[in-house]
């Protein structure tokens, strides 16, 4: 406890300029008399009360004639250097002549001798090397306090950059979650419209098991999407269980117009993929080629790890007619699915991806996407299981 509170005073007292300067000067000018009593009273056995007296009024009357000497350098500070150095110079040069001579009669009043006069150049050169000491020690100080000073600005500027930062990196989290969720979620709409007038026309026709059946697979689907953040990635085994989800829907509407061709490599299972990122591919080739096509078609997904890159290749039979290349880049309902889906994959990863489509012979679409491959960890096998387990 004691040592606490002298620890806090004394913190108290240095950052305290003016303590600090006398604090200072009473260390320097102690330490000027140990020497001083220690190098000559001591050494001549000269211990009595007039040398110990002298010993003590010089460094009082040292105190004294160091605060012009202090005055002089605050004035001259933020002067050209050469020219700051000649100014202490001179400035040391005056202050020990006066000091010298002040000692050589306080000493000759004191102890009461002559002839000490003649000893004025040892004096002097004592004097003068004391002062340069306390002006060397001056500057010191002087330059570590600007420099501690500097330090802490430095520190209070990386502190408001760093918050800055942080504050910057939060609000683009914010802003990237937000695009990833518009990016997903404005394609929902075109499968529940589809999905709902199915389950219309399945009751308009009397076929109520089929649009029962239809319902709860729609409800199924929709929970799953609902329980997955746009931006999580879950494992590619997971991700296929969840479209087969969507596929079932499609099936009920389609029969065996909609034929599947799945070929997933053991390695790619367990690799990590945005969450229902197949989904609106399959969509697109669902409306623009199954729908439109009265014998349907075949989708197909070929996914494998190949030099260390997951790769995503799913491909149509086209609809049996040619297709524009720059419509399906534009702004149409199949372009526009694609190009989320690309900027989608830019937030996730920024350009460490590959998207690329293609038309094949058969006037079919072919979508070609590299992603980093990452595997699922453990933090996350128990979530997707969960989901596996309600999506199966």
């Amino acid at each position: 406890m004691p040592e606490n509170f002298l620890q806090r005073k004394l913190n108290a007292i240095l950052k305290n300029p003016v303590n600090l300067f006398w604090v200072l000067q009473a260390c320097f000018w102690s330490f000027v008399s140990f020497i001083s009593l220690i190098s000559l009273t001591l050494w001549y056995v000269q211990i009595d009360v007039a040398h110990l007296s002298h010993t003590f009024w010089q460094s009082v009357i040292g105190i004294i004639f160091s605060l012009p000497l202090y005055w002089i350098s605050m004035r001259c500070w933020h002067t050209p250097i050469f020219k700051r150095v000649l100014i202490s110079i001179a400035s040391v040069l005056s202050i020990s002549f006066l000091w010298t001579a002040i000692r050589i009669e306080l000493y000759i009043k004191l102890v009461g001798t002559e002839g000490h006069w003649s000893e004025f150049g040892g004096w002097f050169f004592s004097s003068i090397f004391i002062y340069f000491c306390w002006t060397g020690f001056f500057h010191g100080i002087r330059y570590y306090q600007l420099l501690q000073f500097e330090h802490k600005i430095m520190l209070k500027k990386e502190a408001e950059a760093k918050s800055e930062l942080l504050k910057r990196l939060s609000a683009q989290s914010v802003a990237r979650d937000a695009k990833i969720k518009m990016l997903r979620y404005q394609l929902n709409p075109h499968f529940l419209c589809n999905t709902l007038n199915a389950i219309n026309s399945l009751i308009e026709a009397e076929c109520a098991e089929k649009a029962q059946q239809m319902t709860v697979q729609l409800s199924k689907f929709l929970r799953y999407s609902l329980d997955n953040n746009p931006d999580t990635k879950i494992a590619l085994a997971f991700e296929i269980k969840a479209l087969n989800l969507y596929l079932e829907i499609e099936k009920t509407r389609f029969g065996d117009r909609l034929k599947l061709d799945f070929q997933i490599s053991e390695s790619a299972k367990s690799a990590l993929i945005p969450s229902l990122l197949l989904q609106p591919i399959i969509e697109n080739s669902m409306k623009h080629v199954i729908a439109q096509n009265e014998e349907g078609g075949t989708i197909s997904l070929i996914a494998d790890v190949v030099e260390d890159r997951l790769v995503l290749e799913l491909s149509d039979t086209g609809a049996g007619t040619s297709v524009d290349r720059n419509k399906i880049k534009g702004k149409t309902s199949r372009g526009v699915g694609l190009r989320n889906i690309d900027e989608r994959l830019k937030v996730l990863y920024s350009n460490d991806y590959v998207f690329n489509i293609s038309i094949i012979p058969s006037g079919g679409l072919k979508t070609l996407i590299k992603l980093p491959i990452e595997s699922i960890d453990e933090t996350n096998i128990g979530k997707q299981v969960q989901n596996s387990k309600m999506v199966s």
